[in-house]
């Protein structure tokens, strides 16, 4: 009986072996076709993918040919606006600067015309002037002769002139003009000659400051003191007055200088502009103007 059980055993292996390794068989194809399946959808999802990335691609090679041919236009556009605004900026620039450069030479050529008449000018003023002066010298009489005896004194060596004006005007252009001996003879022969005419005070005032000028002080002191004794009604008072400050301050007499500035500024309260700065240096105080000051009377006589 074992014999046979072994024999039916042996028998029957097979069949069983068989059986398994069909089924085996069978989930391996089942598998194999399942990987298949897989392996086919992704290489489907993989080919859209592909598909949809070299839409993509083809949509961003598009748009970028689009835009450099955007570009290329907007490059050419502008390219002929610069090319279309220099020939309209260029010519009338060019135009302006060749204008500026004629107006310049222009101008230069003018300066030196200028120059050229001022030049002119001076020379014939100087002309003028020793013209004047060789008229002066031909009308003068000629020197009176010796006296004899018993004869009547000769008549003055310097007689004064017909004309008061011209007199003035020539010695108030010499000393404009810097020519102060001639200017000082000149206004002096007008106050021996029109001593009691309306720019009288004028004429002993520019004495003066001429000698003022040349560091005379004496002088000078005694000049603006004619100015405000003599002439006391004029238009000089005023600044003969501050003068004669300036000048006591030359002459180192401080005390007597500050007492004429507040003098001035007593009775010509408007000069305090200038008498107070001056007392100020001299270490006094400016005084307080009148209240009321008393109203100067002042005769109507010309300014220069």
């Amino acid at each position: 009986m074992f014999r046979r059980l072994c024999v039916l055993i042996l028998a029957a292996a097979p069949a069983v072996a068989f059986a398994a390794a069909s089924k085996e068989m069978q989930e391996l194809q089942r598998d194999v076709a399942l990987l298949q399946e897989q392996v086919r959808q992704l290489q489907q999802s993989q080919d859209k993918q592909l598909a949809a990335v070299t839409v993509l691609v083809q949509q961003a090679v598009d748009a970028a040919n689009r835009a450099n041919t955007a570009v290329a236009v907007i490059q050419s556009s502008f390219q002929q606006n610069v090319a279309q605004q220099e020939s309209k900026v260029v010519a009338p620039v060019v135009g302006l600067s060749t204008r500026m450069d004629n107006l310049s030479n222009n101008f230069a050529t003018l300066q030196q015309s200028v120059a050229d008449l001022t030049s002119l000018v001076v020379k014939l003023q100087a002309q003028m002037t020793d013209l004047n002066n060789a008229v002066k010298v031909m009308q003068a009489p000629p020197p009176a002769p010796p006296p004899t005896a018993g004869a009547p004194p000769a008549a003055a060596a310097n007689p004064c002139p017909s004309s008061s004006k011209d007199l003035y005007d020539n010695a108030y252009r010499d000393r404009q003009g810097g020519k102060i001996d001639i200017a000082l003879q000149e206004f002096g022969d007008y106050l021996r000659c029109f001593g009691s005419t309306d720019l009288a005070p004028n004429a002993q005032y520019y004495i003066g400051t001429i000698h003022f000028a040349q560091a005379d002080y004496p002088t000078a002191l005694q000049d603006f003191d004619a100015v405000l004794e003599k002439y006391s009604d004029n238009n000089k008072t005023a600044d003969a007055w501050l003068y004669k400050g300036d000048t006591l301050v030359k002459m180192d007499r401080r005390t007597d200088a500050q007492k004429e500035y507040r003098d001035l500024i007593l009775h010509f309260p408007k000069e305090a502009a200038r008498a107070c700065p001056r007392l100020t240096d001299l270490g006094y105080r400016c005084p307080a103007p009148a209240a009321h000051p008393a109203p100067k009377k002042r005769t109507t006589v010309p300014k220069q």
